[in-house]
């Protein structure tokens, strides 16, 4: 650990740095690219159906959690090509476990999805 003072300068820089890793995850991360399309989609929703401000918290969370998830695998598997750029069966397996913690967090999304709309799309048919 650094023994550095606090300085904002470097603090705002941090912002900088993540708000470019945010950039690049959305750039060239197709499966980004879905987790947002449909994280916007579920925001469309909720305008549309009108959910209560509990259910925001829960849509904001789950869609954050999923991103962030996806963001953790991207970072896991460039790392692991850089330390291993030929294949390897451990850097396999650590890919796959990476790409699974994304596919729970997009399943909990899901059923979470399904027990804030389903009701309100039933009622609005």
């Amino acid at each position: 650990m650094k023994d550095e003072n606090f300085s904002l300068r470097r603090r705002l820089a941090g912002f900088k740095y993540a708000f470019r890793g945010i950039r690049l995850l959305l750039r060239y991360e197709h499966n980004a690219w879905i987790h947002a399309a449909i994280g916007i989609c579920t925001v469309a929703a909720g305008f549309f159906f009108r959910i209560s401000p509990v259910e925001w918290v829960e849509v904001i969370l789950v869609i954050g959690v999923v991103l962030a998830a996806e963001a953790f695998n991207s970072a896991i598997e460039k790392l692991s090509d850089v330390v291993s750029p030929e294949y390897s069966e451990a850097i396999r397996s650590i890919k796959d476990i990476a790409a699974g913690a994304v596919l729970f967090t997009a399943i909990a999304a899901a059923l979470i999805g399904i027990i804030i709309f389903l009701p309100k799309l039933i009622a609005f048919c």
